[in-house]
């Protein structure tokens, strides 16, 4: 990994570590509706003409209905999600939540037919994995720190982001990124608005309004760019490795700047979801 393919990678894990945050801060005033709509108009502002630009659009155009259901999968649901937990739940918690996302798709993979799951590393990872999801819920749930419903709805979130991609990379492998994801927040946008727009607040603060437009474009537009710089520099599996960058520095910016608690349930349950994470990911040539 050359300096500069560690610096985007670094640049990335920041980019998706601080939505968590973003979202908190914004959803104090915004309705979660209006937070999920107002990103992905950005977003989509964004990448639109960026893939125009680039003569990559009409790719996701002709591959609209996996587009359609991708969007569903990655942003019209496990967004809405997310943004309405996080209104219950710590910054922290929710990174944690999601660093899952490799866990729920080797299971999808090998559902799907590919049994390199079946290798005893990766059915280890799995049931680590599980094991930290488990003492996260269970302890975060019992001692009373975070709602159960809350965090239920960040774990089908992060089952949503799993089948998403590996959904529209099986049907759509040769289609630019940057277009299917500009389109797919076109589409979310056009989803949520009339509910934003029927929700909107009567009034917003600064923090809320910055919070949501630093939301739309540096985390949801830019770091998608610089996601796929990454994976073409690098490749797809030590990309992935970014998910986890991302929860340190979800749990991190939670306590620092929004003074979140270290709870048990996070200090028991991160490193085992973390290396669960990592080795039911890893695939053995």
């Amino acid at each position: 990994m050359t300096r500069k393919s560690l610096f985007h990678f670094g640049l990335v894990g920041l980019l998706w570590g601080i939505p968590y945050l973003l979202m908190k801060v914004a959803v104090e005033d915004f309705p979660p509706a209006a937070v999920v709509a107002g990103r992905t108009l950005i977003g989509a502002s964004i990448l639109i003409p960026i893939a125009i630009y680039r003569k990559k659009f009409g790719g996701a155009v002709l591959g609209f209905r996996y587009v359609v259901f991708y969007a569903l999968m990655e942003m019209i649901g496990p967004w809405i999600l997310i943004t309405t937990a996080e209104q219950k739940i710590n910054t922290g918690l929710a990174g944690l939540l999601v660093s899952t996302v490799p866990i729920f798709a080797t299971i999808i993979t090998s559902l799907r037919g590919d049994h390199s799951v079946w290798q005893l590393k990766r059915i280890f990872g799995i049931i680590v994995g599980f094991v930290g999801l488990i003492l996260v819920v269970g302890i975060e749930s019992l001692s009373g720190n975070s709602d159960p419903l809350s965090i239920g709805m960040v774990v089908l979130a992060s089952m949503g982001y799993a089948y998403a991609v590996i959904m529209v990379t099986s049907n759509l492998p040769l289609v630019d990124g940057i277009a299917i994801n500009g389109l797919a927040m076109a589409i979310t946008t056009v989803f949520w608005a009339p509910v934003a727009i029927a929700q909107w607040p009567s009034s917003i603060s600064m923090n809320s309004a910055l919070s949501l437009i630093a939301l739309g474009v540096f985390s949801t537009a830019i770091a998608f760019i610089l996601f796929f710089k990454v994976m073409a520099e690098i490749g797809p599996a030590r990309s992935s490795l970014v998910t986890y960058l991302n929860t340190a520095i979800a749990v991190v910016l939670g306590v620092i700047i929004l003074r979140e608690p270290l709870t048990t349930g996070i200090i028991v349950g991160l490193p085992l979801v973390l290396v669960g994470s990592y080795l039911a990911s890893r695939k053995t040539v």
